[in-house]
Protein backbone atom coordinates (compact mmCIF):
# COMPACT_ATOMS: atom_id res chain seq x y z
CA UNK A 1 0.00 0.00 0.00
CA UNK A 2 0.97 3.67 -0.12
CA UNK A 3 3.93 4.38 2.17
CA UNK A 4 4.44 7.68 3.95
CA UNK A 5 5.68 10.35 1.53
CA UNK A 6 7.56 13.55 2.39
CA UNK A 7 5.14 16.45 2.11
CA UNK A 8 6.93 19.74 1.89
CA UNK A 9 3.76 21.74 1.87
CA UNK A 10 0.99 19.66 0.35
CA UNK A 11 -2.22 20.30 2.22
CA UNK A 12 -3.26 17.77 4.77
CA UNK A 13 -2.65 17.13 8.45
CA UNK A 14 0.99 16.16 7.90
CA UNK A 15 2.62 19.43 6.91
CA UNK A 16 6.18 20.24 7.95
CA UNK A 17 5.10 23.28 9.93
CA UNK A 18 1.94 24.72 11.38
CA UNK A 19 3.23 28.25 10.77
CA UNK A 20 1.65 30.35 8.07
CA UNK A 21 3.16 33.19 6.09
CA UNK A 22 1.93 36.55 4.86
CA UNK A 23 4.01 38.02 2.04
CA UNK A 24 3.40 41.78 1.76
CA UNK A 25 4.57 43.36 -1.49
CA UNK A 26 6.08 46.86 -1.44
CA UNK A 27 7.05 49.17 -4.28
CA UNK A 28 6.03 51.85 -6.71
CA UNK A 29 3.80 51.01 -9.68
CA UNK A 30 5.52 49.68 -12.83
CA UNK A 31 8.32 48.08 -10.82
CA UNK A 32 7.52 44.44 -11.58
CA UNK A 33 5.54 43.52 -8.47
CA UNK A 34 2.89 41.64 -10.44
CA UNK A 35 5.57 39.67 -12.28
CA UNK A 36 7.16 38.65 -8.98
CA UNK A 37 3.84 37.82 -7.35
CA UNK A 38 2.65 35.53 -10.15
CA UNK A 39 5.95 33.64 -10.35
CA UNK A 40 6.16 33.26 -6.58
CA UNK A 41 2.61 31.97 -6.30
CA UNK A 42 3.23 29.45 -9.09
CA UNK A 43 6.42 28.17 -7.44
CA UNK A 44 4.97 27.84 -3.95
CA UNK A 45 1.83 26.12 -5.26
CA UNK A 46 4.00 23.68 -7.20
CA UNK A 47 5.89 22.87 -3.98
CA UNK A 48 2.52 22.05 -2.45
CA UNK A 49 1.82 25.08 -0.28
CA UNK A 50 -1.74 26.41 -0.32
CA UNK A 51 -0.98 29.86 -1.76
CA UNK A 52 -3.28 32.69 -2.81
CA UNK A 53 -2.84 36.24 -4.13
CA UNK A 54 -4.99 39.03 -2.65
CA UNK A 55 -4.83 41.98 -5.03
CA UNK A 56 -5.76 45.37 -3.57
CA UNK A 57 -6.04 47.03 -6.99
CA UNK A 58 -8.82 44.67 -8.03
CA UNK A 59 -10.80 45.50 -4.87
CA UNK A 60 -10.08 49.20 -5.27
CA UNK A 61 -11.53 49.19 -8.78
CA UNK A 62 -14.70 47.64 -7.41
CA UNK A 63 -14.96 50.28 -4.70
CA UNK A 64 -15.92 53.11 -7.05
CA UNK A 65 -15.00 56.74 -6.40
CA UNK A 66 -14.34 58.31 -3.02
CA UNK A 67 -17.49 60.41 -3.45
CA UNK A 68 -19.61 57.26 -3.68
CA UNK A 69 -18.46 55.80 -0.37
CA UNK A 70 -18.25 56.68 3.26
CA UNK A 71 -16.29 54.89 5.95
CA UNK A 72 -18.54 52.92 8.28
CA UNK A 73 -17.65 52.04 11.84
CA UNK A 74 -14.75 53.28 13.90
CA UNK A 75 -11.89 51.04 12.84
CA UNK A 76 -9.92 50.82 9.63
CA UNK A 77 -10.91 47.24 8.96
CA UNK A 78 -14.65 47.64 8.44
CA UNK A 79 -16.10 47.14 4.99
CA UNK A 80 -16.97 50.04 2.72
CA UNK A 81 -20.61 50.82 2.14
CA UNK A 82 -22.04 52.74 -0.77
CA UNK A 83 -24.04 55.70 0.56
CA UNK A 84 -27.78 55.38 0.19
CA UNK A 85 -28.15 58.77 -1.45
CA UNK A 86 -25.72 57.97 -4.23
CA UNK A 87 -27.18 54.50 -4.63
CA UNK A 88 -30.59 56.07 -5.15
CA UNK A 89 -29.24 58.47 -7.74
CA UNK A 90 -27.53 55.62 -9.52
CA UNK A 91 -30.73 53.59 -9.69
CA UNK A 92 -32.76 56.60 -10.91
CA UNK A 93 -30.34 57.46 -13.72
CA UNK A 94 -29.77 53.88 -14.76
CA UNK A 95 -32.98 53.77 -16.75
CA UNK A 96 -32.48 57.26 -18.21
CA UNK A 97 -28.97 56.51 -19.51
CA UNK A 98 -29.54 52.90 -20.54
CA UNK A 99 -28.57 53.15 -24.22
CA UNK A 100 -26.40 56.28 -24.31
CA UNK A 101 -22.69 55.94 -25.11
CA UNK A 102 -20.23 55.95 -22.24
CA UNK A 103 -18.79 59.41 -21.58
CA UNK A 104 -15.33 57.96 -20.93
CA UNK A 105 -14.72 55.19 -23.45
CA UNK A 106 -17.52 56.16 -25.86
CA UNK A 107 -18.74 52.59 -26.15
CA UNK A 108 -22.48 52.09 -26.78
CA UNK A 109 -23.67 51.36 -23.29
CA UNK A 110 -25.90 48.86 -21.68
CA UNK A 111 -25.86 48.44 -17.93
CA UNK A 112 -24.61 51.99 -17.56
CA UNK A 113 -25.05 54.34 -14.67
CA UNK A 114 -24.35 57.96 -13.84
CA UNK A 115 -21.13 59.31 -12.39
CA UNK A 116 -19.56 62.70 -12.04
CA UNK A 117 -17.42 63.67 -15.00
CA UNK A 118 -13.69 64.15 -14.52
CA UNK A 119 -13.85 67.88 -15.18
CA UNK A 120 -16.29 70.49 -13.95
CA UNK A 121 -19.71 69.79 -12.51
CA UNK A 122 -21.26 68.22 -15.60
CA UNK A 123 -23.03 64.90 -15.17
CA UNK A 124 -22.08 62.26 -17.75
CA UNK A 125 -23.04 58.66 -18.24
CA UNK A 126 -20.26 56.13 -17.67
CA UNK A 127 -20.40 52.41 -18.13
CA UNK A 128 -19.86 50.23 -15.07
CA UNK A 129 -16.26 49.51 -16.03
CA UNK A 130 -15.31 53.16 -16.52
CA UNK A 131 -17.14 54.35 -13.42
CA UNK A 132 -14.93 52.21 -11.17
CA UNK A 133 -11.58 53.35 -12.57
CA UNK A 134 -9.70 56.07 -10.76
CA UNK A 135 -7.82 59.00 -12.26
CA UNK A 136 -4.46 60.17 -10.99
CA UNK A 137 -6.07 62.61 -8.52
CA UNK A 138 -7.41 59.63 -6.58
CA UNK A 139 -3.78 58.78 -5.69
CA UNK A 140 -2.80 62.30 -4.61
CA UNK A 141 -1.44 62.00 -1.04
CA UNK A 142 -3.14 65.34 -0.26
CA UNK A 143 -6.53 63.94 -1.25
CA UNK A 144 -7.56 62.94 2.27
CA UNK A 145 -10.86 61.31 1.40
CA UNK A 146 -9.35 59.20 -1.38
CA UNK A 147 -6.41 58.30 0.84
CA UNK A 148 -8.81 57.13 3.56
CA UNK A 149 -10.63 54.99 1.01
CA UNK A 150 -7.38 53.49 -0.28
CA UNK A 151 -6.25 52.60 3.24
CA UNK A 152 -9.67 51.16 4.00
CA UNK A 153 -9.59 48.93 0.91
CA UNK A 154 -6.05 47.74 1.69
CA UNK A 155 -7.02 46.74 5.24
CA UNK A 156 -10.24 45.13 4.06
CA UNK A 157 -8.26 42.93 1.67
CA UNK A 158 -5.85 42.16 4.52
CA UNK A 159 -8.76 40.96 6.64
CA UNK A 160 -9.91 38.71 3.80
CA UNK A 161 -6.37 37.36 3.61
CA UNK A 162 -6.30 36.52 7.31
CA UNK A 163 -9.68 34.81 7.15
CA UNK A 164 -8.39 32.65 4.31
CA UNK A 165 -5.34 31.66 6.35
CA UNK A 166 -7.53 30.80 9.34
CA UNK A 167 -9.63 28.59 7.06
CA UNK A 168 -6.62 26.46 6.11
CA UNK A 169 -4.45 28.50 3.74
CA UNK A 170 -0.68 28.48 4.21
CA UNK A 171 0.85 31.39 2.28
CA UNK A 172 -1.07 34.57 1.43
CA UNK A 173 0.32 37.37 -0.74
CA UNK A 174 -0.87 40.96 -0.18
CA UNK A 175 -0.38 42.44 -3.64
CA UNK A 176 -0.34 46.23 -3.35
CA UNK A 177 2.10 49.15 -3.38
CA UNK A 178 2.16 49.40 0.45
CA UNK A 179 4.54 52.28 -0.19
CA UNK A 180 4.15 54.27 3.03
CA UNK A 181 5.48 53.65 6.52
CA UNK A 182 1.99 54.25 7.94
CA UNK A 183 0.43 51.51 5.81
CA UNK A 184 3.14 48.99 6.63
CA UNK A 185 2.95 49.83 10.36
CA UNK A 186 -0.80 49.22 10.30
CA UNK A 187 -0.27 45.80 8.71
CA UNK A 188 2.41 44.91 11.26
CA UNK A 189 0.21 45.93 14.17
CA UNK A 190 -2.76 43.99 12.80
CA UNK A 191 -0.71 40.79 12.64
CA UNK A 192 0.40 41.02 16.26
CA UNK A 193 -2.83 39.44 17.43
CA UNK A 194 -2.44 36.47 15.06
CA UNK A 195 -0.62 33.41 16.36
CA UNK A 196 1.61 31.27 14.14
CA UNK A 197 1.47 33.77 11.28
CA UNK A 198 4.79 35.16 10.11
CA UNK A 199 5.30 38.30 8.04
CA UNK A 200 7.70 38.89 5.16
CA UNK A 201 7.93 42.15 3.23
CA UNK A 202 9.15 41.87 -0.37
CA UNK A 203 10.07 45.20 -1.95
CA UNK A 204 10.57 45.44 -5.69
CA UNK A 205 12.90 48.24 -6.80
CA UNK A 206 13.80 49.07 -10.39
CA UNK A 207 16.49 51.61 -11.22
CA UNK A 208 16.56 51.11 -14.99
CA UNK A 209 14.65 54.10 -16.40
CA UNK A 210 14.22 52.56 -19.83
CA UNK A 211 12.65 49.42 -18.38
CA UNK A 212 10.36 51.55 -16.22
CA UNK A 213 9.26 53.52 -19.27
CA UNK A 214 8.48 50.27 -21.08
CA UNK A 215 6.45 49.05 -18.09
CA UNK A 216 4.57 52.35 -17.92
CA UNK A 217 3.63 52.06 -21.58
CA UNK A 218 2.36 48.53 -20.94
CA UNK A 219 0.30 49.84 -18.02
CA UNK A 220 -1.96 51.59 -20.52
CA UNK A 221 -3.43 48.14 -21.18
CA UNK A 222 -4.42 47.59 -17.53
CA UNK A 223 -8.09 47.42 -16.40
CA UNK A 224 -7.87 51.06 -15.28
CA UNK A 225 -7.51 52.20 -18.90
CA UNK A 226 -9.71 49.91 -20.97
CA UNK A 227 -11.12 51.91 -23.88
CA UNK A 228 -8.96 54.97 -23.14
CA UNK A 229 -6.61 56.46 -25.71
CA UNK A 230 -3.10 55.13 -24.91
CA UNK A 231 -1.56 58.62 -24.81
CA UNK A 232 -4.24 59.90 -22.45
CA UNK A 233 -3.87 56.77 -20.33
CA UNK A 234 -0.10 57.12 -20.18
CA UNK A 235 -0.29 60.77 -19.15
CA UNK A 236 -2.70 59.89 -16.37
CA UNK A 237 -0.58 56.96 -15.18
CA UNK A 238 2.55 59.12 -15.08
CA UNK A 239 0.66 61.67 -13.01
CA UNK A 240 -0.44 58.83 -10.72
CA UNK A 241 3.14 57.66 -10.42
CA UNK A 242 4.32 61.15 -9.45
CA UNK A 243 1.74 61.14 -6.67
CA UNK A 244 3.04 57.80 -5.45
CA UNK A 245 6.63 59.04 -5.58
CA UNK A 246 5.77 61.94 -3.30
CA UNK A 247 4.58 59.61 -0.54
CA UNK A 248 6.85 56.61 -1.15
CA UNK A 249 9.24 55.54 1.62
CA UNK A 250 11.38 52.43 1.07
CA UNK A 251 11.57 49.73 3.72
CA UNK A 252 14.28 50.48 6.27
CA UNK A 253 14.84 51.39 9.90
CA UNK A 254 11.16 52.13 10.52
CA UNK A 255 10.37 48.45 9.88
CA UNK A 256 13.54 47.11 11.43
CA UNK A 257 12.50 48.42 14.85
CA UNK A 258 9.65 45.90 14.71
CA UNK A 259 12.22 43.14 14.04
CA UNK A 260 10.36 42.12 10.88
CA UNK A 261 11.72 40.10 7.97
CA UNK A 262 12.14 41.73 4.60
CA UNK A 263 13.72 41.19 1.21
CA UNK A 264 14.53 43.83 -1.41
CA UNK A 265 14.62 42.68 -5.03
CA UNK A 266 16.51 45.21 -7.14
CA UNK A 267 16.30 45.17 -10.93
CA UNK A 268 14.59 41.75 -11.09
CA UNK A 269 17.16 39.90 -9.03
CA UNK A 270 20.39 41.61 -10.06
CA UNK A 271 20.77 42.60 -6.43
CA UNK A 272 19.00 41.10 -3.42
CA UNK A 273 19.02 42.40 0.15
CA UNK A 274 17.68 40.02 2.81
CA UNK A 275 17.14 41.14 6.41
CA UNK A 276 16.40 38.97 9.44
CA UNK A 277 15.19 35.95 7.40
CA UNK A 278 14.51 33.19 9.91
CA UNK A 279 11.55 30.97 9.00
CA UNK A 280 11.50 27.96 6.70
CA UNK A 281 8.81 29.37 4.41
CA UNK A 282 10.55 32.73 4.26
CA UNK A 283 13.84 31.11 3.26
CA UNK A 284 12.05 29.25 0.45
CA UNK A 285 10.66 32.55 -0.86
CA UNK A 286 13.94 34.48 -0.69
CA UNK A 287 15.97 31.67 -2.26
CA UNK A 288 13.59 31.52 -5.20
CA UNK A 289 13.49 35.30 -5.69
CA UNK A 290 17.28 35.41 -5.88
CA UNK A 291 17.18 33.41 -9.13
CA UNK A 292 15.03 35.44 -11.52
CA UNK A 293 15.87 37.11 -14.81
CA UNK A 294 14.07 38.54 -17.85
CA UNK A 295 16.46 37.47 -20.59
CA UNK A 296 14.72 35.96 -23.65
CA UNK A 297 15.07 32.20 -23.68
CA UNK A 298 13.10 29.03 -24.25
CA UNK A 299 12.78 25.94 -22.07
CA UNK A 300 12.18 22.96 -24.37
CA UNK A 301 10.87 19.78 -22.73
CA UNK A 302 10.55 16.43 -24.49
CA UNK A 303 10.55 12.77 -23.63
CA UNK A 304 13.29 10.54 -25.00
CA UNK A 305 12.79 8.65 -28.23
CA UNK A 306 10.95 5.34 -28.01
CA UNK A 307 12.95 2.79 -26.03
CA UNK A 308 12.93 -0.99 -26.32
CA UNK A 309 10.91 -1.18 -23.09
CA UNK A 310 8.43 1.41 -24.42
CA UNK A 311 7.73 -0.78 -27.43
CA UNK A 312 6.50 -3.60 -25.15
CA UNK A 313 4.86 -1.42 -22.49
CA UNK A 314 7.35 -1.90 -19.66
CA UNK A 315 7.98 0.90 -17.15
CA UNK A 316 11.33 1.98 -15.76
CA UNK A 317 14.41 0.04 -16.71
CA UNK A 318 17.45 1.30 -18.61
CA UNK A 319 17.19 0.01 -22.16
CA UNK A 320 18.36 1.83 -25.27
CA UNK A 321 16.38 3.31 -28.14
CA UNK A 322 14.36 1.31 -30.62
CA UNK A 323 14.64 1.99 -34.34
CA UNK A 324 11.71 4.41 -34.05
CA UNK A 325 13.47 6.13 -31.17
CA UNK A 326 16.61 6.51 -33.26
CA UNK A 327 14.63 8.25 -36.03
CA UNK A 328 13.12 10.61 -33.47
CA UNK A 329 16.57 11.45 -32.08
CA UNK A 330 17.89 12.47 -35.51
CA UNK A 331 14.79 14.54 -36.28
CA UNK A 332 14.97 16.24 -32.87
CA UNK A 333 18.52 17.45 -33.52
CA UNK A 334 17.50 18.97 -36.86
CA UNK A 335 14.41 20.57 -35.29
CA UNK A 336 16.29 22.26 -32.44
CA UNK A 337 18.94 23.54 -34.87
CA UNK A 338 16.17 25.20 -36.86
CA UNK A 339 14.31 26.49 -33.80
CA UNK A 340 17.41 28.30 -32.56
CA UNK A 341 17.47 30.40 -35.71
CA UNK A 342 13.71 30.90 -35.67
CA UNK A 343 13.70 32.07 -32.04
CA UNK A 344 16.37 34.68 -32.74
CA UNK A 345 14.22 35.99 -35.61
CA UNK A 346 11.14 35.97 -33.36
CA UNK A 347 12.94 38.04 -30.73
CA UNK A 348 14.04 40.53 -33.40
CA UNK A 349 10.39 40.85 -34.44
CA UNK A 350 9.39 41.42 -30.81
CA UNK A 351 12.02 44.16 -30.58
CA UNK A 352 10.58 45.84 -33.66
CA UNK A 353 7.01 45.69 -32.31
CA UNK A 354 8.19 47.01 -28.94
CA UNK A 355 9.93 49.98 -30.53
CA UNK A 356 6.87 50.80 -32.61
CA UNK A 357 4.66 50.49 -29.54
CA UNK A 358 6.93 52.66 -27.40
CA UNK A 359 7.23 55.29 -30.13
CA UNK A 360 3.46 55.48 -30.57
CA UNK A 361 3.13 57.67 -27.45
CA UNK A 362 3.39 61.32 -28.35
CA UNK A 363 2.79 63.28 -25.19
CA UNK A 364 2.33 62.93 -21.49
CA UNK A 365 1.70 66.49 -20.49
CA UNK A 366 3.84 69.05 -18.72
CA UNK A 367 5.11 68.39 -15.24
CA UNK A 368 7.13 70.04 -12.56
CA UNK A 369 9.50 67.13 -11.92
CA UNK A 370 11.71 66.75 -15.01
CA UNK A 371 14.15 64.39 -13.29
CA UNK A 372 11.50 61.89 -12.26
CA UNK A 373 11.17 58.75 -14.37
CA UNK A 374 7.42 59.24 -14.34
CA UNK A 375 7.73 62.68 -15.90
CA UNK A 376 9.18 61.62 -19.24
CA UNK A 377 6.91 60.81 -22.15
CA UNK A 378 7.37 57.43 -23.74
CA UNK A 379 9.13 58.82 -26.81
CA UNK A 380 11.50 61.13 -24.93
CA UNK A 381 14.84 60.30 -23.29
CA UNK A 382 14.53 56.61 -24.12
CA UNK A 383 17.47 54.67 -25.50
CA UNK A 384 15.63 52.16 -27.66
CA UNK A 385 18.77 50.06 -28.14
CA UNK A 386 18.89 49.38 -24.41
CA UNK A 387 15.34 48.04 -24.57
CA UNK A 388 16.16 45.50 -27.27
CA UNK A 389 16.02 41.91 -26.08
CA UNK A 390 19.20 39.98 -26.79
CA UNK A 391 19.31 36.21 -27.24
CA UNK A 392 22.30 34.58 -25.56
CA UNK A 393 24.24 32.37 -27.99
CA UNK A 394 24.70 29.56 -25.45
CA UNK A 395 22.40 26.55 -25.54
CA UNK A 396 22.43 23.65 -23.11
CA UNK A 397 20.92 20.17 -23.31
CA UNK A 398 20.07 18.36 -20.10
CA UNK A 399 19.37 14.64 -20.00
CA UNK A 400 18.92 12.07 -17.26
CA UNK A 401 21.58 9.45 -16.51
CA UNK A 402 19.60 6.73 -18.30
CA UNK A 403 20.57 5.31 -21.71
CA UNK A 404 17.42 6.25 -23.59
CA UNK A 405 17.82 9.99 -22.93
CA UNK A 406 21.57 10.07 -23.57
CA UNK A 407 21.12 8.20 -26.84
CA UNK A 408 18.39 10.67 -27.87
CA UNK A 409 20.91 13.55 -27.89
CA UNK A 410 23.79 11.74 -29.62
CA UNK A 411 23.11 13.56 -32.90
CA UNK A 412 23.57 17.09 -31.49
CA UNK A 413 26.81 18.84 -32.41
CA UNK A 414 28.87 19.03 -29.17
CA UNK A 415 30.58 22.15 -30.55
CA UNK A 416 27.25 24.00 -30.59
CA UNK A 417 25.54 22.46 -27.57
CA UNK A 418 26.71 21.89 -24.02
CA UNK A 419 25.28 18.54 -22.93
CA UNK A 420 24.79 17.71 -19.24
CA UNK A 421 23.66 14.41 -17.72
CA UNK A 422 21.72 15.07 -14.51
CA UNK A 423 20.63 12.32 -12.13
CA UNK A 424 17.73 14.43 -10.83
CA UNK A 425 16.07 14.04 -14.25
CA UNK A 426 15.96 10.23 -13.99
CA UNK A 427 12.51 8.68 -14.34
CA UNK A 428 10.44 8.07 -11.20
CA UNK A 429 11.79 4.83 -9.68
CA UNK A 430 9.17 2.09 -9.52
CA UNK A 431 10.91 -0.09 -6.90
CA UNK A 432 9.81 -3.74 -7.18
CA UNK A 433 7.69 -2.79 -10.20
CA UNK A 434 10.67 -1.76 -12.35
CA UNK A 435 10.59 -3.47 -15.75
CA UNK A 436 6.98 -4.63 -15.40
CA UNK A 437 3.94 -3.74 -17.50
CA UNK A 438 0.92 -2.15 -15.83
CA UNK A 439 -1.04 -5.34 -16.56
CA UNK A 440 1.58 -7.37 -14.69
CA UNK A 441 1.46 -4.96 -11.75
CA UNK A 442 -2.34 -5.23 -11.60
CA UNK A 443 -2.08 -9.05 -11.58
CA UNK A 444 0.85 -9.51 -9.19
CA UNK A 445 0.26 -6.51 -6.88
CA UNK A 446 -3.48 -5.71 -7.12
CA UNK A 447 -3.56 -3.72 -3.87
CA UNK A 448 -0.61 -1.62 -4.97
CA UNK A 449 -2.21 -1.04 -8.37
CA UNK A 450 -5.46 0.13 -6.81
CA UNK A 451 -3.70 2.34 -4.26
CA UNK A 452 -1.77 4.07 -7.02
CA UNK A 453 -4.91 4.65 -9.07
CA UNK A 454 -6.63 6.28 -6.09
CA UNK A 455 -3.77 8.65 -5.19
CA UNK A 456 -1.11 8.79 -7.88
CA UNK A 457 0.57 11.91 -6.51
CA UNK A 458 1.35 10.57 -3.03
CA UNK A 459 1.52 6.86 -3.86
CA UNK A 460 5.03 5.49 -3.47
CA UNK A 461 6.11 2.37 -5.37
CA UNK A 462 6.98 -0.62 -3.13
CA UNK A 463 10.53 -1.72 -2.51
CA UNK A 464 13.82 -0.02 -1.72
CA UNK A 465 14.08 3.34 -3.44
CA UNK A 466 10.49 3.37 -4.70
CA UNK A 467 9.29 6.92 -5.36
CA UNK A 468 6.12 9.01 -5.51
CA UNK A 469 5.35 12.16 -7.49
CA UNK A 470 5.75 14.07 -4.24
CA UNK A 471 9.32 12.75 -4.08
CA UNK A 472 9.88 13.87 -7.67
CA UNK A 473 8.80 17.45 -6.87
CA UNK A 474 11.41 17.64 -4.12
CA UNK A 475 14.01 16.07 -6.42
CA UNK A 476 13.33 18.65 -9.15
CA UNK A 477 13.21 21.71 -6.89
CA UNK A 478 16.86 22.57 -7.55
CA UNK A 479 16.38 21.93 -11.28
CA UNK A 480 13.52 24.47 -11.36
CA UNK A 481 15.58 27.10 -9.55
CA UNK A 482 18.47 26.56 -11.97
CA UNK A 483 16.12 26.89 -14.95
CA UNK A 484 14.94 30.22 -13.52
CA UNK A 485 18.52 31.38 -13.00
CA UNK A 486 20.13 30.63 -16.36
CA UNK A 487 19.91 33.25 -19.10
CA UNK A 488 19.99 31.06 -22.21
CA UNK A 489 17.80 28.39 -23.76
CA UNK A 490 17.75 24.77 -22.60
CA UNK A 491 16.44 21.49 -24.00
CA UNK A 492 15.47 18.92 -21.36
CA UNK A 493 15.32 15.35 -22.68
CA UNK A 494 13.74 13.38 -19.91
CA UNK A 495 10.91 11.00 -18.98
CA UNK A 496 7.13 11.07 -18.63
CA UNK A 497 6.91 11.68 -14.86
CA UNK A 498 9.66 14.30 -15.07
CA UNK A 499 8.00 16.06 -18.02
CA UNK A 500 4.68 16.09 -16.18
CA UNK A 501 6.29 17.62 -13.10
CA UNK A 502 8.21 20.26 -15.04
CA UNK A 503 5.24 21.30 -17.17
CA UNK A 504 2.97 21.50 -14.15
CA UNK A 505 5.36 24.12 -12.75
CA UNK A 506 5.76 26.20 -15.90
CA UNK A 507 2.07 26.11 -16.82
CA UNK A 508 0.73 26.39 -13.24
CA UNK A 509 -1.13 23.07 -13.35
CA UNK A 510 -2.29 21.85 -9.91
CA UNK A 511 -0.27 18.96 -8.53
CA UNK A 512 -3.51 17.00 -8.15
CA UNK A 513 -3.74 16.90 -11.96
CA UNK A 514 -0.02 16.40 -12.58
CA UNK A 515 0.15 12.56 -12.57
CA UNK A 516 -2.74 12.28 -15.04
CA UNK A 517 -1.39 14.61 -17.71
CA UNK A 518 -1.32 13.05 -21.17
CA UNK A 519 2.27 13.42 -22.46
CA UNK A 520 2.89 10.89 -25.24
CA UNK A 521 6.23 10.20 -26.87
CA UNK A 522 7.09 12.38 -29.85
CA UNK A 523 6.08 15.81 -28.52
CA UNK A 524 8.22 18.89 -27.84
CA UNK A 525 6.87 21.48 -25.38
CA UNK A 526 8.31 24.98 -25.55
CA UNK A 527 7.91 27.28 -22.52
CA UNK A 528 9.00 30.87 -23.17
CA UNK A 529 9.14 33.05 -20.03
CA UNK A 530 7.41 36.39 -20.56
CA UNK A 531 6.47 39.26 -18.22
CA UNK A 532 2.88 38.04 -17.85
CA UNK A 533 3.55 34.28 -17.66
CA UNK A 534 5.01 31.44 -19.70
CA UNK A 535 4.04 31.19 -23.35
CA UNK A 536 3.48 27.59 -24.43
CA UNK A 537 4.01 26.16 -27.89
CA UNK A 538 3.85 22.48 -28.82
CA UNK A 539 5.23 20.45 -31.74
CA UNK A 540 4.45 16.84 -32.62
CA UNK A 541 6.77 14.51 -34.51
CA UNK A 542 5.34 13.36 -37.83
CA UNK A 543 6.97 10.06 -38.92
CA UNK A 544 5.61 10.46 -42.46
CA UNK A 545 7.58 13.67 -43.04
CA UNK A 546 10.28 12.90 -40.47
CA UNK A 547 9.76 16.41 -39.10
CA UNK A 548 7.76 18.29 -36.46
CA UNK A 549 4.37 19.97 -36.92
CA UNK A 550 3.21 22.71 -34.57
CA UNK A 551 -0.17 21.96 -32.97
CA UNK A 552 -2.67 23.99 -30.95
CA UNK A 553 -1.13 24.37 -27.50
CA UNK A 554 -4.53 24.89 -25.87
CA UNK A 555 -5.46 21.28 -26.66
CA UNK A 556 -2.04 19.69 -26.15
CA UNK A 557 -2.16 19.25 -22.38
CA UNK A 558 -4.97 16.96 -21.25
CA UNK A 559 -5.88 15.29 -18.00
CA UNK A 560 -6.88 11.62 -18.29
CA UNK A 561 -8.27 10.13 -15.10
CA UNK A 562 -7.77 6.40 -14.45
CA UNK A 563 -10.52 3.81 -14.90
CA UNK A 564 -10.78 2.88 -11.24
CA UNK A 565 -11.69 6.44 -10.28
CA UNK A 566 -14.33 6.71 -13.01
CA UNK A 567 -16.00 3.43 -11.99
CA UNK A 568 -16.30 4.61 -8.40
CA UNK A 569 -18.38 7.66 -9.38
CA UNK A 570 -22.06 7.57 -8.48
CA UNK A 571 -23.59 9.47 -11.40
CA UNK A 572 -25.51 7.48 -14.04
CA UNK A 573 -23.38 8.96 -16.81
CA UNK A 574 -20.21 7.76 -15.12
CA UNK A 575 -21.61 4.31 -14.49
CA UNK A 576 -22.67 3.98 -18.11
CA UNK A 577 -19.18 4.76 -19.32
CA UNK A 578 -17.09 3.20 -16.55
CA UNK A 579 -14.96 1.40 -19.10
CA UNK A 580 -13.84 4.63 -20.76
CA UNK A 581 -11.16 7.08 -19.69
CA UNK A 582 -12.32 10.58 -18.83
CA UNK A 583 -10.45 13.10 -20.95
CA UNK A 584 -10.69 16.64 -19.59
CA UNK A 585 -8.99 19.90 -20.57
CA UNK A 586 -6.03 20.88 -18.46
CA UNK A 587 -6.10 24.14 -16.46
CA UNK A 588 -3.14 25.11 -18.62
CA UNK A 589 -5.51 25.78 -21.51
CA UNK A 590 -6.54 29.06 -19.88
CA UNK A 591 -2.91 30.06 -19.48
CA UNK A 592 -2.13 29.21 -23.08
CA UNK A 593 -4.97 31.24 -24.54
CA UNK A 594 -4.36 34.14 -22.18
CA UNK A 595 -0.79 34.49 -23.37
CA UNK A 596 -1.54 34.16 -27.07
Amino acid sequence: MCRECPRLGHSDARTDSDHKLVVVMVGLPARGKSYIVKKLKRYLSWLGFQTKIFNVGDRRRLAGSADDYEVSGTGTTTRLERTKSNSGKTAMHNQQQQQQPCADCNKPGTQQHTSTARQGDMQAASCTQCDTRHSSTFFDPDNKKAKQLREQVAMEVFEDLLRWLQAGGQIAIHDATNSTIERRSALINRLRSETDVNLLFVESICTDKNIINRNIRLKTQSPDYVGIDPDVAEADFRARLRNYERAYRPIGTAEEKYDVQYCKIIDVGKKVIAYNIQGFLESQVVFYLMNMNLDPRVIYITRHGESEDNSVGRIGGDTGLSSNGERYAKALARFIDRRRLEFTAEVDEQNHRLEMFMASGTSSGNNSEPESVSSHSSNQSIDYSSLRLKVKPDFEIWTSMLKRTMETVEHFDPQRYRIKNIRSLNEIYAGRCEGMTYEEIATQFPEEFEARQLDKFYYRYPGIGGESYADVVLRLQQVIVELERIRHSVLLVTHRAMARTLLSYFMDIPTTHMPDMELPLGYVYSCEPRPFGNFLRVWRYNPDTDDFDEIDSSTALKIRYPKIMISDRKSPASSAHHDQHNLLPSPAETACSANT
